[in-house]
C-alpha cells in the first residue's frame, strides 16, 4: 500500500500511485527504487531532485516514528545494523551542505551534532593556526537512525515520492534483448508487478542481485574476501548532568587482538564498539555479555571516560558476523553494461569492512552520481550505465581496495605480535607482512599528533575528501612520518590502550 507522511504529522502527504502513473504519461520518467534504508532514501532523494518520479519498495513495514528519539526502537527486522556505530564523514556532511542543504539543516535540528576536527586538534599539536579548507574538515555524529529518519521525512516530503512499505519484491520484470544487454522495465513483487523507466537496486550486502539477474539471463561477477572480524557494539546515553569527555569524535584504538572505537551521537548518546577476529571464539563469547562488555570498556583507556560518564544503558550488546568486502561488477571486459535500466547503490554494488566507517558516505555519494549521470545522459541507458560504473570506479572502487588491503595488514601484524610476544628484540620493521602495520604505529600516528599538514591529510584522508593513497604518496607527510619512525626509540613510549589479550581474558574470566 501507498505509504504517505507516516505518523511525521506536519509534512505534506505523498502522491498516490494513480497520480504518479499521470505524470509519467506527461512525459515525467519514472523510477522504482528497491531498499529504503541510506542508500535507497539517498537515491529517492537524489532522483526525485532531479525530475523523477519515485516509488520506494520497502519490505518491512516500517511506520514514520513520530521524532528521532522514538525513532531508536523502529522495527528494521531488514536493516539490523542500525544499532550499531556509525560514522557520518565529512564527504556526505560535505555533499549535504552543498547539494542537499534543507537536509542537513534537518539533521541539525533533530539533534546532529557537527565535529570540526580543527577544533579539536591534538594536544601535542603547537602549530594550532587555522588554514584554508578547515571548514570541509567536519563530519556528522548521530545515530544512524536518526539520520535515517531525518532522511524519509526529507523524501515523503517531495510530492514526487511513493514510499511503499510491506511488500517484497521478487525478482526483475526485462524486455528481450533483441542484441546486446537485456533492459529492465520493472519488478516482480508479492502485491504484483510494477513498471518503471529505471529500477535502482538499493537493498544491501545480503540483496539477491546475482539470482534476480540471472533468471533474465545476466551473470554478475563478484570478488570477496572476508573482513576477518566480528564487531559487537553498545549504545548508551550520558548521565544526567555530564557532557561528554575533552576528546570528541570518533576516537579508538588497535590492541591487535582487539579493535576499539567511540562514536559520539545525537540526543546525549554514544556508542561503544569492539571488533574481534572472527577466529578469537573465547573473547567473542565473552563480550556477547552485557556487563563484561561494559567491563572490558573499562579497562581501555579511549573507552573509558566515555564508560565512567554513562547513565543509561539503550541497548544490549548487539553483535554483527559474516562482514565481507565485496565487489559486483555490471560492466563485461569491453566495458559495455550487462544490464540496462537497471542501477545498483550502496552496499548491494560494493561493500567493505563497515569497521572502517564509510558504508553510509558512499551510499550517498553512489545515489548523487547516480542522479548526475542520469541527468546528463537523459534517455541513453548505455551512456547513463556507463557513466555510473565509471563514477562508482573513480569514487567507491579505491576505497574498496584500501579496505581490502588495510584488513590483510591489520592480520599480518597480528599474526606477528603473536609469533613473538615472547622476543622482546623482535621488529616488525623486518617483516614485509607487519612493517606498514608498525609504521603507521610508530610514524603516522605520532605525525599526526604533532605536524599540522599531516593531521589534515590523515584527517582528509579518512574522511573520503582524497584519494586513499594521498596520505602515503604526499612528499611532506612521508618526510614527516619517516622522521617520528627513525626517532622512535628516542621517545618515551606511548602509554598503553589497553591490556595484552591474556590479561583481558583473565579480568573477565574472574567477574
Amino acid at each position: 500500500m501507498p505509504t504517505r507522511c507516516g505518523t511525521g504529522g506536519t509534512l505534506p502527504r505523498a502522491r498516490s500511485a494513480g497520480r504518479a502513473h499521470e505524470r509519467t504519461e506527461a512525459g515525467v520518467p519514472r523510477a522504482i527504487v528497491v531498499g529504503a534504508g541510506v542508500a535507497g532514501l539517498g537515491s529517492a532523494l537524489t532522483l526525485s531532485r532531479a525530475g523523477w518520479d519515485v516509488e520506494l519498495i520497502e519490505r518491512d513495514a516500517t511506520p514514520m516514528p513520530p521524532d528521532a528519539t522514538s525513532a531508536f526502537s523502529w522495527d528494521r527486522a531488514g536493516a539490523p545494523q542500525v544499532r550499531h556505530s556509525h560514522a557520518f564523514l565529512a564527504r556526505l556532511r560535505n555533499l549535504l551542505r552543498d547539494r542537499y542543504p534543507d537536509v542537513l539543516a534537518e539533521l541539525l535540528a533533530a539533534g546532529a551534532t557537527e565535529l570540526r576536527f580543527c577544533d579539536m586538534l591534538p594536544a601535542d599539536m603547537v602549530d594550532r593556526e587555522p588554514r584554508d579548507g578547515d571548514d570541509d574538515l567536519v563530519a556528522l555524529a548521530c545515530r544512524r537512525t536518526t539520520f535515517e529518519w531525518v532522511l524519509r521525512r526529507a523524501v515523503l516530503a517531495s510530492d514526487h515520492v511513493t514510499l511503499i512499505d510491506g511488500v517484497i519484491v521478487e525478482g526483475l520484470l526485462a524486455a528481450p534483448a533483441v542484441t546486446g544487454a537485456p533492459t529492465v522495465t520493472g519488478v516482480r513483487t508479492d502485491a504484483g508487478d510494477r513498471a518503471a523507466d529505471v529500477v535502482v537496486l538499493a537493498n544491501g550486502r545480503r540483496s539477491a542481485i546475482p539470482a534476480w539477474l540471472a533468471a533474465i539471463g545476466v551473470e554478475v561477477p563478484e570478488v570477496e574476501e572476508d573482513t576477518g572480524i566480528v564487531y559487537l557494539s553498545r549504545f548508551y546515553r550520558l548521565a544526567d548532568g555530564l557532557g561528554p569527555p575533552d576528546a570528541s569524535g570518533p576516537i579508538g584504538g588497535d590492541l591487535g587482538y582487539l579493535k576499539l572505537g567511540v562514536f559520539q551521537s545525537d540526543d546525549r548518546t554514544f556508542s561503544i564498539t569492539f571488533a574481534v577476529r572472527t577466529d578469537d571464539r573465547e573473547l567473542r563469547r565473552l563480550l556477547t555479555d552485557d556487563d563484561l562488555f561494559d567491563l572490558a570498556a573499562t579497562q581501555c583507556a579511549p573507552v573509558l571516560p566515555w564508560i565512567e560518564r554513562a547513565g543509561e544503558r539503550l541497548t544490549s550488546v548487539q553483535l554483527m558476523a559474516g562482514l565481507l568486502n565485496r565487489q559486483r561488477r555490471f560492466l563485461d571486459d569491453a566495458g559495455a553494461p550487462t544490464v540496462l535500466g537497471l542501477h545498483v547503490v550502496g552496499d548491494a554494488h560494493t561493500a567493505s569492512n563497515p569497521l572502517y566507517g564509510r558504508g553510509c558516505s558512499l551510499a550517498m555519494v553512489m545515489a548523487d552520481e547516480l542522479a548526475t549521470a542520469l541527468r546528463d545522459v537523459a534517455g541513453d541507458a548505455t551512456a547513463a550505465a556507463t557513466a555510473y560504473e565509471a563514477a562508482v570506479a573513480r569514487e567507491v572502487e579505491p576505497w574498496y581496495r584500501a579496505s581490502i588491503t588495510a584488513d590483510r595488514q591489520s592480520r599480518s601484524f597480528a599474526a606477528w605480535e603473536a609469533a613473538h610476544r615472547d622476543d622482546p628484540d623482535a621488529d616488525p620493521a623486518d617483516d614485509p607482512d607487519a612493517s606498514m602495520v608498525a609504521l603507521l604505529r610508530d610514524g603516522m600516528m605520532p605525525a599526526v599528533r604533532t605536524d599540522p599538514h599531516v593531521f589534515r591529510t590523515f584527517i582528509r584522508t579518512f574522511n573520503l575528501l582524497v584519494a586513499p593513497e594521498t596520505v602515503m604518496t604526499d612528499g611532506a607527510v612521508l618526510a614527516a612520518v619517516m622522521t617520528c619512525y627513525q626517532e622512535r626509540d628516542q621517545r618515551p613510549p606511548d602509554p598503553p590502550m589497553g591490556p595484552r589479550r591474556a590479561a583481558l581474558l583473565e579480568v573477565l574470566a574472574s567477574a
